[in-house]
């Protein structure tokens, strides 16, 4: 007899790991919180039911729980030959992940990666697509060589270079700072870049929250733990995605720094919003 639990989210038991010398100091109230807000007891019926299900097959399945659909401009730019790194804007945390996924994954016969936060990994269904990622952690020494491992595989990637989901500054809403891993890693690997828009966004609360506690100058990402409740709040929409025309990895020479041609492709996937109504 199979054991569902292996499947299930289980907020006690991620806290006990991830938490474990302060666990028994988290009062109940706290812990029953927190499944209402990652809505334990509405996803766990969907993964028993979709437990299955791995890899696109699962994406699908969600895309579907979620009743979110797509309308996809510049599927014509999507490269038949060679390996690629697709990077996109993050406005969602959850939707756009699993969209974008399920979008390349069905294009390129499941033959994607992600680069994930490593919390991410407890969604068993999905762990063949995932390249867990934990900078500050244990796991923090063999980064270099798990991103290096997942660019030298027959698989394209998916990145959100922004690590984060977007953050409203001064009333706009974009991501945070590019990280530069995509720009020095493709190049080594000699994959092109293709940039992504992907028009969305998240509830006034989890924006003020975000930037409450940046104010107050708390170093956990508090916002993240709502990610999941914001994905319930995105059911039943339709999003665009907009691709744009490949960037070949030689594009990226020494005429700037990784940084600067990260925010130069920043750049680029943003002009991206501006074609969608075109």
């Amino acid at each position: 007899m199979t054991d569902d639990s292996a499947f299930l989210i289980d907020i006690d038991k991620i806290i006990r790991e991830k938490a474990s010398s302060k666990y028994g100091l988290i009062p109940k109230f706290v812990i029953s919180y927190l499944k209402r807000i990652i809505h334990q007891d509405e996803i766990n019926p969907f993964l028993k039911e979709s437990k299955d299900k791995i890899g696109v097959d699962f994406l699908e399945a969600t895309m579907e729980f979620l009743d979110v659909k797509l309308i996809v401009k510049g599927k014509e730019n999507l490269p038949d030959g060679g390996l690629c790194t697709f990077v996109s804007n993050h406005p969602l945390g959850g939707q756009d992940g699993v969209a974008l996924g399920y979008l390349l994954g069905r294009h390129y016969q499941g033959k994607i990666k992600y680069l994930v936060n490593d919390l991410l990994m407890n969604l068993h269904n999905l762990a063949p697509l995932f390249i867990p990622v934990n900078k500050t952690g244990s796991q923090s020494r063999q980064f270099p060589a798990m991103v290096k491992a997942g660019f030298s595989s027959d698989n394209h990637l998916i990145m959100f270079p922004a690590g984060l989901c977007s953050r409203r500054r001064k009333g706009v809403i974009r991501d945070l700072e590019w990280k530069k891993t995509f720009i020095v890693e493709s190049v080594k690997s000699q994959r092109d870049v293709v940039p992504i828009y992907f028009e969305g966004r998240n509830s006034d609360f989890f924006y003020n929250l975000a930037n409450a506690s940046k104010w107050l100058g708390i170093k956990f990402n508090i916002a993240m733990l709502y990610l999941a409740d914001e994905m319930f709040k995105n059911r039943h929409k339709t999003f665009t995605v907009t691709i744009g025309k490949p960037i070949p990895w030689q594009t990226f020479d020494s005429s700037k720094t990784a940084s600067e041609w990260a925010q130069y492709v920043k750049d680029i996937v943003y002009e991206l919003a501006n074609e969608k109504n075109q």
